[in-house]
């Protein structure tokens, strides 16, 4: 039995595991990896034919004069997540991963992703395109067009800083990036998904922290505070409008947001939306009938890019952009240079990376549905870091297989995203180690003390350190930042480079991993919160809050490689979990779940060695 308990406490999930073979879905296939050098080559039926839409493209790319053609996975707001309307990579390519470049040319169709999706790639692609592993898109480029010739793209699908990249790249080789507003998929895309017809919607006034007029004055603040002296705010990415009106949609699969535009200045609020879908009740929530600071006036989602110029006409006007979430088609058109300021994320980012924390004694009844595609992974499938089941790779679990299982929910007070890796059988000395390993990097970073403005790349490293240490490694990010009702990988908040410095209130994730290709994978995903710590000589300080509330499994953990530190970390997160689950899942009549809690909660440490190493910590 395989159960996931989303309990009514805030942040917990339950996992509850129990007994010895467990149903399967399908048979395990002989391959499910193409082999185009084979005679003939062989497809896997979750391979697509792609043969009709490279011809229907190369046609419509002649007209433009274009030697090749770009085509990015994500759609004009920079999203992670995309509506089906809007995934023209998976159309055209046949691969559905969530990171992905394709460039097509007059006689090849190449693919650029991360390694967490190259097995995926093999899978669903068929022989008409290649996978580039290494190197990268602009050198390709070079290599296979002449001097002079056009390379075209889509402004719409491009970022500030993707333009510049490619620009400085190619221009010194004399080759031109040439913008094509009119996306030449769309062209050909006979059966392109509509666009969804629900209405939007509001927050109810409960899980309002802050009215959306106060929102609006904060920003103005910050606007006015800047000593560049901005007077209009252009906000493109789907969660800043959602967040700064509190509203929320149905356009994006596993995320409440909606197509939006806003342009914020000192007296004048523009929302670019498909106005149809606005109901006269969300008319007069927004006051959009009057023409004051806290009017909202409602335009077509379309014309954002004609209104942005006819403001760019005005004297004096100076225009704020956040270049992270920022379209080519629209920055391009803020000329000149002095009526632009760009900053790497926009204020409204910034400001909500932080958030008004409210405590909720019930979620459930809350549930507005999962915050991502489930990953459910046995085996080698649970190898691949973002593993997709389907009818042709899923498989029989298994007693002597690893298991991984990173889910999450959408719910009114918040958002969750949480992995749990267990077997039910006797595991492997390395897969004991590794997770172990994983484990301790997890615990490392969960409770380190850091100054307030520390960088999460600059303690990145303590999640891979124990891994490390053996020649393991993994190859995705550590923590991204997890919405509240928004997004479950939100910006600016995570451990890389470009994020940015954690302050009290931010929500991260922690998830270190291990993956053995073609074996098993490891994963231990929890949601933190930085809170303030006061320290023997400073108060500045800050620590992670685990509010995920599930135990690890037992049977993984190798003790005699945990420090006595993690070993009392350990425990003091195990006496939560009771504290705080337990009387939830008595109080919901759950008690064979509350057995197996209290059960896999049990102290590593007994009570006399507990107060030998609480002894030797503060000797230490």
């Amino acid at each position: 039995t395989v159960v996931l308990s989303l309990s009514p406490v805030p942040g917990v999930f339950l996992l509850f595991l129990s007994g010895e073979r467990h149903a399967a879905h399908a048979e395990e296939g002989a391959s499910s990896e193409r082999n185009c050098s084979s005679v003939p080559p062989y497809l896997p039926p979750t391979a697509v034919n792609t043969t009709l839409r490279l011809l229907q493209l190369r046609a419509a790319m002649k007209p433009h004069n274009i030697s090749a053609y770009i085509i990015p996975g994500t759609d004009a707001h920079l999203s992670e997540y995309i509506a089906p309307y809007d995934a023209r990579l998976a159309w055209m390519s046949g691969f559905s991963g969530s990171a992905g470049t394709a460039v097509v040319t007059q006689d090849k169709a190449v693919l650029w992703t991360d390694s967490r999706y190259w097995v995926q790639a093999e899978r669903q692609m068929d022989c008409n395109w290649e996978l580039e592993r290494d190197g990268n898109i602009t050198n390709w480029l070079i290599k296979e067009t002449k001097e002079g010739d056009e390379v075209g793209f889509d402004p719409f699908l491009f970022s500030v800083d993707t333009f510049a990249a490619y620009k400085t790249k190619l221009a010194p080789a004399k080759r031109v990036l040439t913008s094509i507003p009119d996306n030449l998929v769309d062209e050909i895309w006979s059966e392109r998904p509509p666009l969804p017809p629900d209405s939007l919607t509001r927050l109810p006034d409960e899980f309002i922290g802050v009215t959306w007029q106060n929102k609006v004055d904060q920003i103005r603040g910050q606007m006015m505070d800047n000593p560049y002296k901005p007077t209009a705010l252009l906000l493109s990415a789907l969660d800043e409008t959602a967040w700064l009106f509190n509203l929320r949609g149905n356009d994006i699969p596993f995320n409440p947001f909606f197509y939006s535009y806003t342009l914020l200045t000192f007296d004048k609020i523009w929302l670019f939306v498909h106005t149809e879908r606005v109901t006269e009740e969300l008319k007069v929530y927004l006051n959009s009938s009057c023409d004051t600071l806290h009017c909202v006036q409602l335009l077509n989602y379309d014309s954002v890019r004609e209104h942005l110029m006819k403001y760019l006409e005005e004297p004096g006007v100076r225009v704020w952009v956040g270049t992270e979430y920022t379209n080519q088609a629209l920055y391009e058109l803020i000329t000149p240079e002095g009526k632009l300021l760009q900053s790497t994320y926009s204020p409204v980012l910034t400001t909500k990376a932080v958030k008004s924390l409210c405590h909720f004694i019930c979620k459930q009844k809350y549930s507005r549905g999962p915050s991502f595609e489930t990953i459910s992974a046995s085996g080698p499938n649970a190898a691949l870091a973002h593993y997709s089941p389907s009818k042709e790779t899923a498989r029989q679990l298994r007693v002597d297989e690893m298991y991984l299982v990173d889910s999450g929910g959408q719910y009114l007070d918040g958002t969750t995203d949480i992995t749990r890796t267990v077997h039910w059988g006797k595991p492997t000395a390395l897969q004991k180690d590794a997770f172990t390993r994983v484990l301790k990097g997890n615990i490392e970073i969960s409770r380190t003390i850091f100054p307030a403005g520390t960088k999460g790349v600059n303690i990145e490293m303590l999640g891979r350190r124990a891994l490390w240490e053996v020649g393991l490694n993994y190859g995705h990010g550590t923590g991204h930042g997890v919405g509240n009702y928004f997004g479950v990988h939100e910006w600016p908040v995570g451990f890389q480079s470009n994020n940015i410095p954690f302050q009290e209130g931010m929500f991260t994730s922690i998830e270190p991993g291990y993956y053995k290709e073609n074996d098993f994978g490891i994963r231990i995903e929890d949601i933190a919160l930085a809170r303030s710590i006061k320290t023997e000589h400073g108060n500045n300080y800050l620590t992670f809050e685990t509010v995920s509330l599930v135990p690890y499994d037992r049977k993984l953990i190798n003790t005699t490689i945990l420090s006595l530190e993690q070993l009392v970390w350990l425990d003091s997160y195990y006496r939560v979990i009771r504290e705080k689950v337990g009387p939830e899942l008595k109080s919901q009549g759950l008690t064979e779940v509350y057995d197996w809690m209290i059960e896999n909660t049990q102290p590593f440490l007994t009570d006399g060695a507990s107060a030998v190493v609480l002894d030797v910590l503060v000797f230490i």
